[in-house]
C-alpha cells in the first residue's frame, strides 16, 4: 500500500474532488435508480468552499493528484432515551475509480480514527449503501460494526 499524503481541501482541489464525487454518484445511480440520479454537479462550489473553511473536508493525494476524499462532520447526541454522545460522521468518502483497492480509504478513516482519539470523541461513524459490498468489507476490516440498519418497502 502506497502511503498517500493526506491534507486538508483547498479551493483548486474542486475539479478533482468532483470528478470522484461524480463516479461515486453514477455508482449510486446504477445500483439504485429509483432512489438516485445524476447530479451536475454532486457539490456545489458553495458547499465545497464550506466544506474547505470549516476543514471538514480531506483530500488523499499521490504524485500530485487528488485520488480520494472525506468530508466529515461533528455529531452530538443527546436525548433523555440515549446515552449523551459526541462523535465524527464521515458524510462522504470517495476514492477515484483507478485507485480503489489500494488502501487509499483505509488511509483516510485511518486519520479520522486518529482524530477521534485525539479529541476524545465517543466514535465514528458512517453510513454505507447496502449493496457496497466492497466498501462495506474495508469497514469491518477497520473494525466498524453495525450500530442500525435501514430497511424500506417498495
Amino acid at each position: 500500500m502506497e502511503q498517500c499524503l493526506i491534507r486538508c481541501a483547498e479551493t483548486s482541489d474542486y475539479d478533482s474532488v468532483e470528478l470522484i464525487m461524480k463516479q461515486v454518484q453514477q455508482l449510486h445511480v446504477d445500483w439504485r435508480p429509483d432512489i438516485y440520479k445524476p447530479a451536475d454537479p454532486v457539490y456545489s462550489r458553495e458547499s465545497f468552499e464550506k466544506l474547505i473553511s470549516e476543514k471538514r473536508l480531506l483530500v488523499a493525494e499521490q504524485g500530485g493528484a487528488v485520488v480520494g476524499l472525506l468530508s466529515f462532520m461533528y455529531r452530538h447526541v443527546e436525548s433523555d432515551k440515549q446515552v449523551t454522545r459526541d462523535v465524527l460522521f464521515v458524510d462522504d468518502l470517495a476514492v477515484s475509480e483507478e485507485y480503489r483497492g489500494q488502501g487509499i480509504g483505509t488511509q483516510l478513516l485511518q486519520v479520522m480514527k486518529d482524530k477521534a482519539k485525539q479529541e476524545h470523541l465517543d466514535g465514528l461513524e458512517l453510513q454505507v449503501n447496502a449493496r457496497n459490498t466492497a466498501a462495506r468489507k474495508m469497514y469491518e476490516k477497520l473494525g466498524f460494526t453495525e450500530k442500525s440498519v435501514n430497511l424500506e418497502l417498495l
